[in-house]
């Protein structure tokens, strides 16, 4: 394999695993331990990574990965998280509902609710079509292809206009020192805009997601009101969140 491919290559193993190491990648690309080390130090020295002893972590803050490879992974962890956020909205509140996948198994988790509900893409619109008890809000705006978030003036607008006892956030990145971001600047915005028509704050995110950073700040720690995440989060991000006056619920 040509040097140019093993670093394009060992670079999207890291992206996609935040973290790997040298064996991992010396079994991925046929190639020795030692030429691993050289490639990761090459790739430490363009910010591409950073280098911890026997591997390597993510440090890009680039495009999302496609919503259909998102939305088949960790399933049985995103319907445990939407189960425990659909557990603290009670009857007859409004919600609105960001996009992403565990965001859509809110949506899911909620469908058949006696609730408002705006949903922020229209996978999750239609995951709450049909429901007899719950009345649904859509936004408008343009949807971004494959995520089919909404986007743009009209989604802005849509979410000025409104008032809601709870907004559910997902996130690309949450950490004590960025706060809550997110890949794309559209996404970012509508994120603001739900959050500065909501009383209350959920962000609902997996473990993996807490200590990283993505391009577009959102909102500081104290903007939110409470964190539901995996049992197996990082100590140091749940006792920021604490410090913050953030209640994080752990399933």
């Amino acid at each position: 394999m040509a040097s140019t491919d093993r670093l394009r290559q060992i670079t999207d193993v890291v992206r996609a695993a935040e973290q790997a190491s040298v064996a991992e990648l010396a079994a991925l690309t046929g190639c020795s331990e030692m030429t691993v080390r050289r490639d990761l130090e090459t790739l430490a020295d363009q910010g591409v990574l950073e280098r911890f002893r026997g591997g390597a972590r993510n440090l890009l803050r680039g495009v999302e990965r496609p919503f259909g490879l998102r939305a088949q992974e960790g399933l049985e962890v995103k319907r445990r998280l939407a189960a425990e956020v659909a557990a603290l909205i009670a009857e007859d509140e409004s919600v609105v509902i960001d996009s992403g996948t565990t965001c859509l198994e809110v949506a899911r988790a909620l469908a058949g609710r006696r609730l408002t509900v705006m949903p922020l893409s229209l996978h999750a619109a239609n995951a709450l079509t049909g429901g007899t008890q719950l009345t649904l809000l859509l936004p408008g705006g343009q949807p971004r292809p494959g995520e089919l978030a909404m986007t743009g003036p009209l989604a802005l607008a849509s979410l000025s206009a409104l008032r809601f006892d709870t907004a559910v956030i997902s996130c690309c990145g949450l950490s004590a020192q960025d706060g809550l971001t997110a890949y794309d600047l559209g996404d970012a915005a509508i994120k603001q805009a739900a959050i500065g028509s909501s009383r209350r704050v959920i962000a609902v995110t997996e473990a993996a997601k807490l200590s990283r950073t993505a391009l577009a700040h959102v909102v500081p720690l104290s903007a939110l009101d409470a964190v539901v995440t995996e049992a197996s989060a990082p100590d140091t991000e749940m006792e920021a969140l604490a410090t913050a006056g953030v209640s994080v619920r752990k399933v």
